[in-house]
């Protein structure tokens, strides 16, 4: 049963249709949903104080394999080479369905403690239906919004197991949407592709797939599109080396994609995407993708793309990206923003830690440039706290912790 909430008195930032502050506002929350943003809102609701905080929607990781947090920094001075052999070969075959589990468990709450909201799951480690099971509880144990994209190691060139994915469909809810991960056109055989796509149309889901471009493989999305695969549901990843050209093909479609700023630098996937995306009409969001490699808060990333895109976006216009942008690249329409009747996916924000200090003249860029996790005070999930007064309610880490532990100890033994 949800309760009935209200924010009483905080500096509320909404992103959509445009970034805006709103000082001393309240935000209303009934049945899990926005119900009223204003001013002196009277209600008898339970009330949270937020005059010493920062209300914004929550952040929408538009990317992330979250079954390798076990595997926290085993490839960061290495390349995207050394990720494929290490984590997806050698460490990718010793997964069993627990280490699925605490990686998803952690990984979601990891994701929670930070603000992140809504999370794109790539789950490509689906070696049994245990497997897929144990990812898919963990992720309704945490507490938080997913779509989980169901697919195979990319190593094993092979399509999504129909039967399997049709299995769990049943396993969608209010919190979760699933996704066909599909290995895709710049890394598998165009049958397999074409069966993937034809899985997903036919269950009426999304595809979410990598995406690269090389001499033998120049333009894979102008491949799709004359072979009529080409959907507006697809969600591509990456793609640093597409063409301008090709950008535009997958504008033309209608398809979004997922830039994920850390680690397509330092696995050097080539140059900064975000800019050209928005020079292409690219619907896009951001990502962390592999916390392998990346620190897993969507607060660096907002500081890759300001940093690295400071000609071409304005604090306002990343901090769109890291919520509004990501919700629309995911196809979810009731997240993302503070409109009446959206989910109430909301984080509150401690403005009196030292860090923010001095900085409500701009909310909005304090929140994009100083900002990090530990400022992360409250975190609501469909109205309900997943986070409160610092601390995550939803399920406690500690025996996750731990049990993560014994997962790393069993992985790289």
């Amino acid at each position: 049963m949800f309760v009935r909430l209200l924010l009483r008195g905080g500096t509320v930032i909404d992103t959509h249709p445009e970034v805006v502050v709103r000082r001393d506002t309240d935000v209303l929350i009934e049945d899990g949903r926005i119900a009223a943003v204003g001013p002196g809102i009277v209600a008898d609701a339970e009330v949270i104080d937020a005059r010493e905080r920062i209300v914004l929607p929550g952040f929408v990781d538009t990317h992330r394999h979250l079954w390798q947090t076990a595997l926290r920094g085993t490839v960061v001075d290495a390349g995207l080479g050394s990720y494929f052999e290490v984590v997806l070969g050698v460490y990718g075959s010793r997964f069993r369905a627990e280490d699925v589990a605490t990686g998803n468990l952690v990984g979601a709450l990891e994701c929670l403690d930070a603000g992140i909201t809504t999370v794109q799951d790539y789950s490509h480690v689906q070696h049994t239906p245990e497997h897929a099971d144990a990812a898919l509880d963990a992720l309704e144990r945490s507490g938080i919004r997913a779509v989980f994209g169901y697919g195979p190691s990319p190593l094993s060139g092979g399509a999504v197991d129909a039967g399997e994915m049709r299995r769990i469909m049943a396993r969608r809810s209010d919190r979760l949407e699933l996704a066909v991960a599909a290995i895709g056109p710049s890394f598998a055989p165009f049958e397999t592709v074409r069966a993937d796509w034809e899985l997903a149309d036919s269950l009426g889901v999304p595809v979410v797939v990598h995406l690269s471009s090389s001499s033998e493989l120049p333009d894979p999305v102008t491949r799709l599109r004359d072979a009529g695969l080409a959907r507006a549901n697809t969600l591509y990843v990456h793609g640093n080396k597409l063409t301008d050209a090709e950008l535009k093909v997958i504008a033309g479609t209608g398809a979004a994609m997922s830039t994920t700023p850390t680690v397509e630098a330092r696995m050097q996937m080539g140059d900064p995407l975000a800019g050209r995306l928005r020079a292409a009409g690219v619907r896009f969001g951001l990502g962390i993708d592999v916390v392998t490699t990346a620190g897993g808060d969507m607060f660096r990333a907002m500081h890759e793309v300001l940093a690295l895109g400071y000609e071409s976006f304005s604090a306002a216009d990343v901090l769109q990206l890291a919520t509004y942008g990501g919700a629309q690249a995911l196809g979810l329409s009731q997240v993302g923003s503070l409109a009446v009747g959206n989910h109430a996916d909301l984080i509150l924000l401690r403005t009196t830690d030292l860090n923010l200090a001095g900085g409500l003249h701009d909310p909005v860029a304090t929140v994009v440039t100083a900002a990090h996790p530990g400022n992360v005070d409250t975190v609501l999930v469909g109205g309900t706290p997943v986070k409160h007064n610092g601390r995550l309610t939803s399920t406690p880490p500690k025996a996750a912790l731990t049990a993560l532990a014994e997962s790393t100890a069993h992985l790289t033994s």
